[in-house]
């Protein structure tokens, strides 16, 4: 460890576990998830060392993002090595559909080669990430749904769960009578395409999580756990702003959750000591690790 990261690492209170050593975050074979857009400054400037930050912390899970046929500028066999360095496992990617544009490691670009990387460094899950504001016309989520299915049944093939990943816009109306997410779940196969439930952005858009974990059983094996400010609506650590978590996790079951990860896409702080408060938030509150 470089004199830098040694002194920023022992400011945020992080060194103990980093003295510890990585195995010995975990000897509870507890796991904790974090999306890695997270800390994307971090990652993009030096994916090995924030990674190594990362495990640092106590995290054990991965969602990463941006595979274009590497992952952040290595083969496969170079990031399973930052892997297996770390202890850190891939559990999930997060991939464009690629209707829009012609960038690697899309739905609609060569998925077959992105399904094989994944599965290569062991990912378990495989998510549909976004529509670019472009996408989002009637005609393309008219369409959305076979995209999905088709993606989902050559993850099957290798072993690997599909998903869809929500921002606010898909809870505007497709029709007047049916909400785009609605019509997501209820048009593709419920064994072939799961959800990733973004915990901030349907609360954002003024939504239960709870009514569909009612109306949709099993279907949300992955959250995005991230909290929100109650005024502003800005990002916030987890705990420090209004989302009731503790009653959400009570419905975990019904929904069928397997991973969730911590995630916040701005902070107006350093990423990683808000990074930190919320995983001492997540320490203190056991309905988290249940």
């Amino acid at each position: 460890m470089e004199r830098s990261d040694f002194l920023k690492l022992s400011s945020l209170g992080f060194l103990g576990l980093y003295s510890c050593g990585i195995a010995g975050s975990t000897t509870k074979k507890r796991r904790l998830g974090i999306q890695l857009y997270t800390i994307r400054e971090a990652v993009s400037k030096n994916p090995e060392r924030a990674l190594e930050k990362i495990a640092s912390l106590g995290f054990t899970d991965l969602e990463i993002y941006g595979y274009d046929g590497n992952f952040f500028g290595k083969n496969r066999n170079e990031f399973q090595s930052i892997l297996n360095n770390t202890g850190l496992k891939v559990v999930s990617s997060h991939h464009q559909t690629g209707v829009i544009g012609e960038g690697k490691g899309t739905l609609r670009n060569n998925w077959k080669k992105s399904v094989e990387d994944l599965k290569f460094i062991g990912s378990e899950y495989m998510v549909c990430s976004y529509l670019v504001p472009k996408e989002r016309t009637i005609e393309n989520y008219k369409n959305l749904p076979v995209i999905l299915s088709q993606s989902a049944e050559i993850t099957q093939q290798a072993g690997i769960q599909f998903c869809y990943h929500n921002h606010d816009f898909e809870f505007e109306k497709l029709t007047d009578d049916q909400l785009i997410y609605d019509f997501l779940l209820e048009n593709t196969p419920s064994d072939l395409v799961k959800m990733e439930l973004d915990l901030y952005w349907i609360t954002k858009a003024g939504f239960d999580p709870l009514h569909y974990f009612d109306k949709y059983p099993g279907r949300f094996p992955l959250w995005h756990v991230k909290d929100m400010h109650s005024k502003t609506k800005h990002f916030e650590e987890v705990g420090n702003g209004s989302i009731d978590f503790k009653k959400i996790f009570e419905f975990r079951k019904k929904a069928g959750l397997k991973y969730w990860f911590v995630e916040q896409d701005s902070s107006d702080k350093d990423i990683f000591e808000s990074v930190n408060m919320s995983k001492k938030y997540i320490d203190n509150n056991s309905f988290f690790l249940k």
